[in-house]
């Protein structure tokens, strides 16, 4: 299982030139992700267009989850806050990223302000789920399926017809009045516990070489840790510092497997004050000692 803390992706999705990304993923025995597919909860600015091709996946966008089912069509806006789990040890998904301001024109006629501007503006936004058996599945499910197979081929041409097929979709949805106003998406108290938890989170990822307490993760939101502790495990699931220390693990787990530096260097490099300290923490999260780990003997 891929247990990498992404957090907010800060890779480019595409290149500057082609900023569309086609992926393709298989789970099962042989695969990149041999027991389920799993991608830890994180955000981006890309906006994500996701197709389930076999299986059903568990995913969570803005702390709300749904299943998603073989045939079924999810769109996630820019910055929502998301996590996806494979429910069966075979499925398959074909992801396309792009860069919102792709769709931006210089022309300022109908379409720009009416539709493409609010949407890069983030005034309006895409509805995140389409099913197979409903009426907007249905509907935008064969420009999808073509967008994917070029995408994802990327044989030539591809990314001209990619952008032609994305903004075919996009005058789909919004001609359809599928467009959602940013207001009803989520509440303001829904919307101030995921700012406050991107804040907490990206802090750690920028800090965790160095010492960090509780009380500075809080100072992060002006709050008290009390409060910081509470809302944050109803979220993640554990505590913020558990958190941190996962964090801290898994920067050290890729310093093991790509770099030459000692355990003592690799424990000081990720946040750990001593390195007995930093063995005892792998191997309770791990299963293992570090150079364990570094063997290929995983617990």
């Amino acid at each position: 299982m891929n247990q990498d803390i992404t957090l907010k992706e800060k890779v480019q999705h595409g290149t500057k030139r082609n900023p569309i990304m086609g992926l393709h993923f298989t789970a099962g025995k042989g695969t990149g992700y041999p027991e389920k597919f799993f991608v830890e909860r994180h955000w981006h600015d890309s906006i994500e267009i996701l197709y389930i091709i076999r299986g059903s996946y568990q995913i969570e966008i803005n702390l709300q989850n749904e299943v998603l089912q073989e045939g079924d069509i999810c769109i996630l806006n820019s910055g929502d806050l998301h996590q996806i789990t494979g429910e069966s040890a075979e499925a398959i998904h074909e992801v396309v990223l792009f860069d919102p301001a792709i769709l931006d024109f210089s022309y300022h006629d109908e379409m720009q302000e009416e539709c493409v501007r609010p949407l890069i503006e983030q005034l309006r936004l895409f509805p995140h789920i389409f099913r197979k058996g409903e009426e907007c599945g249905q509907c935008i499910l064969p420009v999808v399926e073509k967008l994917m197979k070029i995408a994802v081929e990327k044989k030539e041409g591809w990314y001209l017809k990619s952008k032609l097929l994305i903004m075919e979709l996009v005058v789909e949805i919004y001609e359809k009045g599928w467009m959602l106003l940013s207001d009803s998406v989520l509440s303001k108290s829904e919307e101030r516990r995921i700012k406050q938890y991107k804040t907490v989170v990206s802090y750690m990822e920028e800090n965790y070489q160095n010492p960090i307490s509780l009380q500075d993760m809080a100072d992060t939101i002006s709050c008290n840790s009390q409060y910081l502790c509470r809302f944050f495990r109803e979220i993640a699931g554990t505590s913020p510092i558990q958190y941190l220390i996962n964090l801290r693990l898994e920067k050290a787990c890729y310093l093991l497997q790509h770099s030459s530096k000692s355990v003592l260097e690799i424990a000081l490099d990720c946040g750990f004050e001593n390195v007995s300290y930093f063995i005892r923490k792998f191997k309770e999260v791990k299963g293992c000692t570090p150079k364990q780990y570094c063997r290929g003997e995983m617990g």
